[in-house]
């Protein structure tokens, strides 16, 4: 099994914000990430692919066309948005990292063609702060 990594990058603005809780609740809980003036990062997307490598070509699949892929599927939904207002994906939902890349992983998944399959996603969202997801539910 060969395993490919592309990374990409976006620029998006969110705020960590539980309707169901009070302002003060909210910010004990997420601090000057419930600002409501937002707040932005610039992500960082590692995405991972595997399979086997084709005879005719020696790719698992075409790293550009993989970024073209992930660019079309997600970079422009995310990039310079609003992540809380303006992703279909993230509607209802709270715009935490973590619920970020599974929703990534929604959209780009069932676009790989087969045998092809999605191993990781890394999401970077500060040079402190990252998280990795492998599918699954």
């Amino acid at each position: 099994m060969v395993y490919l990594t592309r990374i990409e990058h976006f620029n998006a603005a969110h705020k960590l914000y539980n309707p169901n809780w009070s302002k003060e609740k909210n910010h004990e809980v997420f601090g000057k990430c419930a600002n409501e003036n937002w707040h932005g990062h610039n992500f960082e997307l590692y995405v991972t692919i595997k399979g086997e490598p084709d005879p005719e070509t020696g790719f698992i699949f075409d790293a550009k066309k993989l970024g073209e892929l992930v660019n079309e599927k997600v970079i422009e939904k995310l990039d310079h948005r609003n992540l809380n207002v303006d992703v279909d994906f993230m509607q209802g939902k709270l715009c935490s990292i973590e619920n970020l890349v599974t929703g990534i992983w929604k959209e780009l998944e069932p676009h790989l063609p087969p045998p092809v399959q999605l191993h990781c996603l890394k999401l970077v969202e500060t040079a402190k702060i990252f998280v990795e997801y492998y599918g699954g539910k």
